[in-house]
């Protein structure tokens, strides 16, 4: 393609300075992409106030969520389709100029339908990034490339909240949408120059009753998750789209059997190391995000620090996260030692989850640094090791189809956990309370308003949210634990210094195929 710069395909691709200059654009995505899932938090209740609509706010963000959620299969199989570097260009286009009108909303419809839009164009930019990473670089070498994206997660989710609050405060609320411009037009002017280019498929067809489906399927899933407290998990509503999305989940094999290009490949569902990948995801990040989500709300209500020092009480999990992820990039280029990476990292989420299920008013500053650390080093070692075993195990012509579902399983994960976590915590909070009295303001369903209680009572109900908290932790720790049960089983292909990735303009049907693993 004219003005696309080519990327050799090496063994030193790590040198090449075309290489660097594409991750960099791929890193400011992801980096835009999960800063806007996290950045908007602590703006919500002045937009609420502004736009008068509390009583849905709360759909602000399970909007983006829903939507980046159920793209993303429809992503990665365009992306194989019709080249992954022009599908990249246009979801990030379109997430700028969802930004735009975010920031110009001037009611709570017109903000949400926005983030829809957002959510399409940020679901696109993650699973891109994901799967061009496989067209950049050798198979020997993604697990060091994708690593680093593991680290922008952790960043953007302690950086997010600061800026929001920053911007919020400081300036408007609407400047945590704008900030995302000039950040995307960079993006944008550097991907254009050195993303490589991949050829179209001749005839494809899109698959349009599988997106559909899956689509269907996300919906469901975070719905349920991201209202199933606010509705009550018995309610109609909730059990009704239980039922729903459980039989919709049925149909997704017969109806991809029967499609020309299936925009998700049964032979995925039946890859041991795709299915194996996508549940480890899966357990993996319900544990990290809820602890993302969840442990600064605990130092800002039970240790009374502001936002701004809650992250900075969160450095040693984001060091850990930052440094494990950098480890285990070089180590997994050993492709022998990327089960034992996996099946370390998923212990360590245990014991971050059992030493954070410890948690109670009185543990000090340096102990809790020791339990963030250890969790840290867990959530580093796990998701971008999965990534890479599913992109080594598929034809090269699938890593997009692949990318996604393992994305897919993971922003499930998320939701699943940050949902099962925050039910957990708000109905063992209330238990603990053992019948003390609202008073002066408080309302056991803001823990926040523990501050107005008397200083008699107040430090029982910062007991018992600390409690609270610690066993959402341990609730977690069956389906962790399953996880990393699950790694023991995982079998990589294994890689070898041969193994080249595709060079810009190379069609993709022409690469070697690799054995499904």
């Amino acid at each position: 393609m004219p003005g696309t710069r080519q990327l050799e395909p090496s063994r030193t691709s790590s040198r090449n300075p075309g290489v660097a200059a594409a991750m960099s654009a791929l890193i400011l995505a992801v980096l835009l992409a999960s800063l806007d899932s996290t950045i908007v938090s602590t703006a919500l209740p002045r937009i609420a106030e502004d736009l008068r609509g509390f009583d849905n706010i709360a759909w602000v963000s399970a909007a983006y969520l829903l939507a980046s959620t159920a793209v993303t299969p429809l992503w990665g199989k365009l992306g194989d389709m019709f080249g992954r570097r022009r599908l990249y260009l246009v979801s990030t286009s379109l997430f700028l100029v969802a930004s735009v009108a975010c920031g110009l909303a001037q009611d709570l419809p017109q903000l949400i339908g926005a983030r829809v839009l957002q959510g399409v164009g940020g679901g696109g930019m993650i699973v891109l990034t994901f799967a061009l990473v496989g067209d950049i670089v050798s198979p020997a070498e993604r697990g060091r490339y994708q690593g680093m994206f593991g680290s922008v997660y952790g960043v953007a989710s302690i950086v997010g909240p600061l800026l929001g609050g920053v911007f919020t405060d400081q300036l408007s609320w609407r400047w945590a949408f704008l900030i995302n411009l000039p950040i995307g037009a960079v993006t944008l002017l550097i991907a254009a120059r050195v993303l490589p280019a991949t050829a179209r498929k001749a005839a494809a067809r899109i698959d349009y009753a599988g997106a559909l489906l899956l689509a269907a399927i996300a919906t469901g899933i975070v719905l349920v998750t991201s209202f199933g407290q606010r509705w009550g998990w018995a309610s109609p509503s909730i059990v009704g789209l239980i039922l729903a999305t459980v039989v919709l989940a049925a149909l997704v094999v017969p109806v991809e059997r029967r499609a020309a290009a299936p925009i998700l490949p049964v032979t995925m569902l039946t890859s041991r190391t795709v299915v194996l990948s996508s549940l480890i995801g899966f357990a993996a990040n319900a544990a990290m995000f809820s602890i993302l989500l969840y442990l600064p709300t605990y130092l800002q209500i039970v240790d009374g620090v502001s936002a701004t020092l809650s992250g900075v009480h969160m450095l040693p999990l984001v060091l850990g996260l930052v440094a494990s992820q950098s480890l285990v990039g070089r180590w997994s280029a050993r492709v022998e030692r990327l089960r034992l990476i996996l099946v370390t990292g998923m212990a360590l989420n245990v014991a971050g989850l059992l030493l954070l299920g410890t948690l109670g008013a009185g543990t000090g500053t340096v102990v809790l640094s020791l339990y963030f650390l250890v969790a840290g080093v867990g959530m580093g070692m796990v998701p971008m090791v999965v990534l890479t075993a599913v992109q080594n195990s598929v034809p090269a012509e699938d890593i997009g189809a692949a990318s996604a579902v393992v994305t897919f399983a993971r922003s499930i994960g998320a939701a699943f956990g940050v949902a099962i976590f925050g039910s957990l915590l708000s109905s063992n909070f209330a238990h603990r309370l053992h019948g003390l009295p609202a008073s002066g303001g408080f309302d056991p369903a803001r823990p926040d308003t523990i501050t107005l209680l008397p200083s008699g009572v107040r430090q029982t109900a910062l007991e018992a949210f600390a409690r609270a908290t610690g066993t959402g932790f341990l609730w977690l720790l069956p389906v962790v634990a399953l996880g990393t049960l699950l790694a023991v089983f995982l079998v990589p292909r294994r890689t070898t210094a041969a193994d080249a990735p595709v060079a810009a303009g190379t069609p993709r049907g022409s690469a070697t195929r690799a054995p499904a693993a």
